[in-house]
């Protein structure tokens, strides 16, 4: 059986709600990155245990948070032993507006896997209206107004996040063998 982590930092919970329906889809263990940019020692030993890991964070101005550059910051001491060399990535991001630059914050997550090593997974599910209905190819894209509660994401981005939490996981599990 193989094993994939959710890492990711929310600001405000949008990004956490993501989280938990990727973690649903992929069986997933979750680590919250903390306000301060952070994560624990056991949650370092779990991310190095891991098969596939998929980073989430929430894009501002255009971006990832800087919690979550902080933490990819420190992921260079596993660049420097190729630890992350070969474990599957994938990502996911949320922001207030349809557009927003989410693209910039998954193209960073795709830089930091390509750095690490790592075998990106994209989306391939096609844009029906509910799966993908925002039209991302490269990682899980998800969108509510700027002053909705989490509880607001469209149920489509939701099932489209449980998607690609599953789609990692068989990616992982078949790279595994």
């Amino acid at each position: 059986m193989t094993k994939t982590v959710v890492v990711y930092h929310s600001g405000y919970g949008h990004t956490q709600r993501v989280a938990q329906f990727i973690a649903e889809g992929a069986k997933a263990t979750v680590i919250a990155i903390d306000a301060d940019g952070n994560i624990t020692d056991a949650d370092w030993e779990t991310l190095d245990a891991a098969d596939a890991i998929i980073f989430g964070s929430p894009t501002y101005m255009g971006m990832a948070s800087w919690q979550f550059k902080k933490f990819a910051d420190a992921t260079s001491k596993r660049w420097f032993s190729s630890a992350w060399k070969d474990k599957v990535a994938g990502g996911f991001t949320i922001s207030a507006s349809p557009s927003g630059d989410k693209l910039s914050t998954i193209q960073y997550f795709i830089t930091l896997a390509m750095q690490q090593g790592m075998v990106w997974v994209g989306q391939p599910a096609m844009n029906d209206g509910n799966i993908n209905r925002i039209g991302s190819n490269s990682g899980v894209m998800a969108q509510v107004g700027p002053t909705s509660p989490a509880a607001d994401i469209p149920q489509g981005d939701l099932d489209t996040a449980k998607a690609y939490g599953e789609r990692v996981a068989a990616v992982a599990a078949k790279l595994r063998g």
